[in-house]
C-alpha cells in the first residue's frame, strides 16, 4: 500500500498534474498561478516536496508523475478504511450507506464488481 500523505494543498496539486502531464515546469507555473493563484517560488516549493516524497519527478523541466492518479486514491481509499474501520469493507459500507442513498445504476454495478469478484475469486 502507499503511503504518501498530503495536504488539501498538495492533492490539488498533484491533481493538476495528474491532469496535465507530461507538463512543462513554466506551463506548470504558469497553471498554477491561474488556477491556485500562486506564485512561481510557491509553486517550486509545492513542487520540490512532492517529488521528495516520491509522488512525482521534474527531470529536464518536465514534470511527471511517478504515481498514477488511480493508484494514489485507491491507496487513500484503503489508508481511510483501515484507520477508521479497523480494516472492515462491510463496515465502512454500512457508514456511507446510512447517510446516502444508492441509485439503482449505483447498485448495479456496485453488484456487478461482486460477482466479477466471485468468478474470478
Amino acid at each position: 500500500m502507499l503511503d504518501i500523505e498530503l495536504g488539501t494543498v498538495q492533492e490539488r496539486f498533484a491533481d493538476i498534474v495528474w491532469e496535465n502531464e507530461p507538463i512543462g515546469s513554466g506551463d506548470l507555473v504558469r497553471l498554477c498561478e491561474k488556477e491556485l493563484n500562486w506564485k512561481k517560488p510557491t509553486t517550486y516549493t509545492v513542487l520540490r516536496k512532492l517529488c521528495e516524497k516520491g509522488l512525482l519527478k521534474n527531470e529536464g523541466g518536465v514534470v511527471t508523475s511517478l504515481i498514477s492518479k488511480e493508484d494514489f486514491y485507491s491507496a487513500k481509499s484503503e489508508q481511510i478504511i483501515e484507520d477508521s474501520y479497523k480494516g472492515s469493507l462491510p463496515s465502512f459500507i454500512a457508514a456511507f450507506m446510512s447517510r446516502k442513498t444508492l441509485s439503482a445504476e449505483e447498485a448495479d454495478e456496485i453488484q456487478k464488481m461482486i460477482d466479477a469478484f466471485r468468478r474470478e475469486g
